[in-house]
């Protein structure tokens, strides 16, 4: 039958249908969750053809590849797919990666409009794995605190809730007015939970749950501490340490002056002052007088430098 004849018969005389293949599905956009099986509807809605040839192709990243050609299933749909009603595909035991469109395509040379194809959009969801909590042990008031929680395996991607022992915290602090006093920020799609500034309240046992429509899993309880910063102790440490390095200074200073930095006590011999000979009356330049006086006043807290205490040094 010519297309001029067809299209002169389905116009002009009432009741002619023309006959082509068409095809329909109770369910386009089928969802199931991992491991779970599913069935892609795929219905001949009209044909004259007796034994139409059916295939089916999986779409996924741009790529095309069998599923179901030649009356046979291929690749890793061997051992876990088959043909139910003569064209629909059931998969069994899905996973993450059967997620992709799926066409089906029916060739019937008997009709008059010999091919059509319908595309079947597969999701299938993923439950989350634990999440991945970081809780920082001790804070000091005033300070900021950043918590985070996050997990990849889930799809759809999940949203993150945080619990302070075992109470949920809402994402505006506002809104609660047992947290008046708290200040932060939540974002349920990072899973980062920020406190601009901690005060002894905020201590507790925090724990995240991560939910897509899966399913949920939660992380363990991690405890965070706020305490308070003691300035008094810290500003009274720095003066003990203070007043430890000026008491070595001045015992430094009193060592070098009694001769305990000597190289050789047997010679008599100093880097600084060579022995006395004996027999030799040794008389002192002025400026080892001078010397001697700076280092006195130095170990004995005189100011001035110009007196010498009698009792520890011998001129």
């Amino acid at each position: 039958m010519s297309c001029a004849i067809a299209s002169y018969l389905l116009f002009a005389v009432p009741g002619y249908r023309l006959l082509a293949v068409e095809l329909t599905s109770s369910n386009t956009k089928p969802v199931v969750q991992e491991f779970q099986s599913v069935e892609l509807s795929c219905i001949i809605k009209s044909t004259v053809t007796p034994d139409p040839r059916i295939e089916w192709k999986k779409i996924r990243d741009g790529e095309t590849s069998y599923v179901f050609f030649d009356n046979k299933m291929q690749g890793d749909f061997v051992t876990r797919a088959e043909i139910l009603s003569r064209t629909s595909l059931v998969i069994k035991n899905t996973t993450r990666m059967d997620t992709a469109t799926y066409r089906c395509e029916v060739a019937a040379p008997a009709d008059t409009k010999t091919i059509d194809e319908i595309n079947i959009q597969l999701t299938v969801q993923v439950k989350p794995m634990t999440p991945r909590c970081t809780v920082p042990k001790a804070v000091p008031v005033g300070k900021r605190a950043s918590l985070h929680c996050h997990e990849n395996e889930g799809y759809p991607k999940s949203t993150y809730s945080w619990y302070r022992n075992s109470e949920p915290l809402s994402p505006d602090s506002r809104s609660n007015a047992k947290l008046h006093n708290s200040s932060y920020t939540l974002n349920p799609s990072t899973g980062t939970l920020v406190f601009h500034a901690v005060h002894k309240g905020d201590t507790g046992r925090y724990s995240c749950i991560a939910t897509n429509d899966a399913g949920f899993a939660k992380c363990e309880e991690q405890e965070m501490e706020v305490y308070d910063l003691n300035i008094g102790g810290i500003i009274g440490g720095v003066l003990v340490v203070l007043a430890v390095l000026v008491l070595i200074t001045l015992g430094i200073c009193c060592a070098y002056r009694r001769g305990y930095f000597a190289n050789s006590k047997e010679s008599g011999e100093s880097y600084k002052t060579p022995a006395k000979p004996d027999g030799v009356n040794y008389i002192r330049t002025d400026d080892e007088v001078t010397n001697d006086l700076h280092l006195t006043s130095l170990c004995l807290g005189e100011e001035g430098g110009g007196q010498r205490t009698t009792g520890f040094f011998r001129t």
